[in-house]
C-alpha cells in the first residue's frame, strides 16, 4: 500500500560549480533581461507604429530569445528567481514608455544607456567565471558572451539613431545607468 517514488526529471545543477556565484549570475541575468523585455514593450506601446518601430521590434525578439534561455538556465541550474520581478515588471515598462515618449532619440538614449550597463556587467561576469574555471562553465560563458554581444550591438543601433541628439543625453544616460547598477545590486542579493 506504498506509493511509489518518483524519480526526479532533471539531474540538476552540474556537479563542482560554485553555486552561490552561479546562483547569483543567472538571477541577475535573468532580472536583467526581464527588465529589458519590459523596457522594449513599453517603448513598443508608445513608438511600435512609428518608424523606428520595426527596429525597436528587432531588439526587443533577440531579449525575448534572452529571456527564455535564462528560463532554461533557472530551471537547470535550479535558481530562484529575484523576488523583484515585480517591481521590475512595472519600472521597465515605465522606463520605456517614459524614454519613447520623449521621442525617437529618448527610446534610443534609453537604449544606449541600459545596453552600455548590461555589456559591462556581462564583461564583470565573463571575468569571473573566467577565473573560476573556463572550462567547467564553458557552455554560461558562450551564453553570456553572445548576450553580451548582442546587447553592444543594440548599443550601436541607439546611437545610429540618434541617440546622442536627445535633450540633455548625459544627464539621461547617467540617471539610467545609475538605476541599472541600483537594479543589479539588488537583484543579484534578493
Amino acid at each position: 500500500g506504498g506509493a511509489a517514488l518518483r524519480r526526479c526529471s532533471t539531474g540538476g545543477p552540474p556537479r563542482g560549480i560554485n553555486k552561490p556565484v552561479i546562483d547569483r549570475i543567472i538571477r541577475v541575468d535573468h532580472a536583467g533581461e526581464y527588465g529589458a523585455n519590459r523596457i522594449y514593450a513599453g517603448q513598443m506601446a508608445v513608438l511600435g507604429r512609428s518608424s523606428v518601430g520595426p527596429v525597436i521590434q528587432q531588439m526587443w525578439n533577440q531579449e525575448k530569445d534572452h529571456l527564455k534561455k535564462f528560463n532554461e538556465l533557472m530551471v537547470a541550474y535550479r535558481v530562484r528567481p529575484t523576488v523583484l520581478l515585480p517591481f521590475w515588471n512595472v519600472a521597465g515598462f515605465v522606463l520605456g514608455a517614459g524614454s519613447a515618449l520623449l521621442g525617437k532619440k529618448g527610446a534610443m538614449a534609453c537604449t544606449v544607456a541600459v545596453e552600455e550597463s548590461i555589456s559591462d556587467h556581462y564583461n564583470n561576469q565573463i571575468r569571473t567565471l573566467m577565473e573560476e574555471d573556463p572550462e567547467k562553465y564553458k557552455e554560461l560563458l558562450q551564453v553570456i558572451k553572445k548576450f553580451r554581444d548582442d546587447e553592444l550591438e543594440h548599443h550601436d543601433i541607439g546611437i545610429e539613431h540618434d541617440a546622442e541628439a536627445t535633450p540633455a543625453y548625459s544627464v539621461l544616460k547617467t540617471a539610467i545607468q545609475l538605476g541599472c547598477k541600483a537594479a543589479i545590486y539588488l537583484s543579484e542579493r534578493i
